[in-house]
This record gives C-alpha cells, structure tokens and sequence, in this order.
C-alpha cells in the first residue's frame, strides 16, 4: 500500500518578505559588529626581516653622540626590546633600529595611547576606550605581531609596571597580570564586584607603587585608618576578586611613599627629613635609614618611582640624587647629588646623567671616574636611560633619543 507523502509546504510572498528582512539585518548586524572590531580598527605591520641587534658594550667609550631622536610621548620610560627601541605616540607604536631608528613595525588603533611598556618579552600597549583605558594589547618585540589581548579597568594615568606580575596602577584601583595577561588580582574599587567580602577595604585611594617578582606593593590612604597603609599583595595565590597579602599595616605618618619591593624587603620613604623606612616580609619593621638627598624628594605623578635594576644594585633618583640601594635588603649604600636620573648599568660600570653628559659611575661604590659629554641641546630636565647592548635610550620628557658611543 503506497503512503502519501506530505505536501509540500507553501510559503506565501509574506513569508518570503520576512525572510529577506531577516537576511538583511543579520548581514547588517556583522557588518556594524565587524566594522567596531579591534581588527576592523587595527592597522598591523610587522616586520619583514629579522633584528639586527646592536653588539654588546665592550668598554665605556670617551663619549656619547645622538644618533636619532623620535617623538614618544606614551613611554614613561625609554623602552629596549626584541633588539631595539619602541616609540609610541598618539595612537601609533613602533619598532626602531636602535642604531638608525628605522622603523621595522608599527602597530596603529583608531583610539588614543595611555601607556606603553615592556614585559615577558613583548610591549604591552594600553589604549582609552572613552573613560577608561581598557584596551591593552600585546606586541612581539621584535617582530610587532599581536599576541594575546585583554580589557582593563585602568583609568587615564595608569602605569604598566612590573614583569612578573605585571600590574596596572590607579588612584583606587589596581589589578596585576601574568605573561598570557589573564588577571591573577585586583585590589580596591572593583567594578564588577562578585562577592562583598572580597576586598578587605572600601574608599581607599592609592598614592604610590612598587613591584617586585610575585609581590605587588601599594601605599594607600583608607577611612578610619587615621594615616598612610602599606599593602603588599601576592598576586599568584589571588583567587577571583578575592586578593592575597604578604600584609598590610598602618605607618602611623601622612605623606610617606613606597619606593621599591625586594623578594623580602618594602622601603618606604617617611615624610619630613628624608629616610627610609624598611619593612620585612611579614610588615614588621627592620629599620630606619637617614638619606643624604639634599634637596626636597620630588613625588613622581604616576606614583611610581623611578628606579633601575642592575646587577650590583637598586638605583633610585629621588628627583636630584641617585641612591643605590642593596637589592635584595633596601640599605642604601650611596648617594650621588646633582643627577638627572637613576643611570643604567653598563659594561660592569653605571652611567648616570647629569648636566653636561653621564657620569661614569663604580656601581658598588658610587666613585665617579669622569664626565663623558653628552649634548643634550638645552634639555635640562628629568633623563630616564637604558641600553640596547652598546646604544644608549635616553627618554627627555616627550623624546626618545639614541645615543652611540664615539668611535
């Protein structure tokens, strides 16, 4: 016995009308999606020969000369990596030759530069999405190709800064990262607050930060604390929204600043006459230390210090001296008056700028051997410098620029 078949279904014009519209704003739909997407917005270049490394220093040379100069506005601090420098300005960040400051890759947004550093061997690229700076992108240093990226809850300010964790600053809140930049903590105003227990303190506002490996430091103003906190977290054995510490203890003064973490030590800087507060692992206090800085410390916007790490010691510029501080206790062991910045190490010496040029530094001792001229063209301010291999990075306010040894 034959079965009859269903008939077939019957779509009027009405039907088909709906479905037509439907395609049309499904296909609008992805257009506006891809049209807003971060790719949609990016302009990629990478690069298309490998690095050329400048070659090591070999001896402190009788002087330094400009090689190359670039607007960097967004680097708080002159940045070697993957080989060479990285300027970034505007909405653009790119790979230079250290030697020529040709450019090897770019990297371009339709959004606006908060910061940029360096960490696990790529440049992390924080970009404003309207009142935060949420975007953050990761670049390979040397060639400029996007890894993994991530949104932010920093605020217009921020700082990047660390490399293992990695932590961006604010004025209430902060939150640290790993090398793949999944969030291991946050700390203060949490936004999206998952459980009210989670954050041991409410209306706290964050003054100064220091990082050291697996340990993320900040000084903060509380209510009810009566004077400043300082706060260490550990940001590996973070869970969630719920953070860490090694502690947290009040000072008992107003107007102190953390300067640097060791793997076991906080100093922080007491107001009044300049000295160093130091602090062990568990908060308890291990000493207080007189500095001989001349005048007044200089408070750095972004309340982070600025500081160098070398092989021999922790440099610090309070703003017109250098201080070397034993890296792994804080103790100072000496002071250099009348520089421009922390100095790098370099060749087994320190060079540390000064008016006029670098001061050729013994880095245990803080001896000066000389001067070698640097002409920084009336530039008289603050110089934050780092060496790729013989080249020197001098950042002068919004300027990087390349110095080369004299032959």
């Amino acid at each position: 016995m034959l079965r009859r078949l269903p008939r077939p279904e019957r779509r009027n014009r009405g039907d088909l009308l709906v479905a037509a519209v439907l395609v049309v704003v499904l296909a609008g739909a992805a257009l506006v999606v891809g049209l807003n997407s971060p790719a949609a917005t990016t302009d990629s270049v990478t690069a298309t020969t490998p690095s050329d490394p400048p070659p090591p220093a070999t001896a402190i040379p009788p002087s330094f000369s400009e090689l190359w100069r670039a607007p960097s506005p967004a680097t708080p601090v002159p940045i070697a990596a993957g080989g060479g420098a990285v300027v970034a300005e505007g909405s653009r960040v790119s790979g230079r030759d250290a030697r020529t400051g040709a450019e090897r890759w770019s990297y371009t947004r339709e959004l606006s530069l908060c910061t940029v550093a360096a960490a696990f061997g790529r440049v992390l690229a924080d970009y404003r999405n309207d009142e935060y700076c949420s975007e953050l992108s990761s670049l390979d240093a040397t060639s400029g190709a996007r890894g993994p990226a991530r949104t932010l809850d920093a605020r217009p300010g921020t700082r990047l800064v660390g490399d293992g964790p990695v932590v961006a600053t604010g004025q209430d809140y902060l939150e640290a990262m790993r090398s793949d930049l999944v969030r291991t903590a946050e700390y203060g105003n949490v936004r999206a607050l998952e459980e009210p227990d989670d954050q041991p303190r409410t209306g706290c506002t964050f003054s100064s930060f220091a990082v050291a490996p697996a340990r993320a430091g900040v000084l903060e103003t509380c209510p009810g604390d009566g004077s400043d906190r300082l706060t260490v977290l550990r940001p590996d054995a973070s869970s969630g929204d719920k953070p860490a510490f090694d502690f947290s203890t009040v000072l008992g003064v107003s107007g102190a600043r953390l300067i640097a973490l060791s793997g076991e030590r906080a100093a922080v800087l007491l107001p009044g006459r300049p000295r160093l507060l130091l602090l062990d692992r568990a908060g308890a206090r291990v000493g207080e230390v007189p500095l001989s800085v001349g005048p007044a410390v200089q408070e750095p916007q972004d309340g982070v210090a600025r500081t160098t790490r070398g092989g021999a010691a922790l440099y610090w510029w309070t703003g017109a001296a250098t201080v070397a501080l034993d890296p792994e206790t804080l103790v100072p062991r000496w002071t250099l008056p009348n520089a421009l910045g922390p100095g790098v190490e370099y060749d087994g010496r320190l060079l540390v700028p000064v008016q006029g040029g670098l001061a050729d530094v013994d880095p245990r001792t803080g001896a000066v051997a000389r001067t070698l001229p640097v002409d920084r063209a009336g530039y008289v301010g603050p110089v934050q410098v780092v060496a790729q291999g013989e080249i020197l990075l001098e950042q002068r306010g919004r300027d990087l620029v390349a110095l080369g040894p004299a032959r």
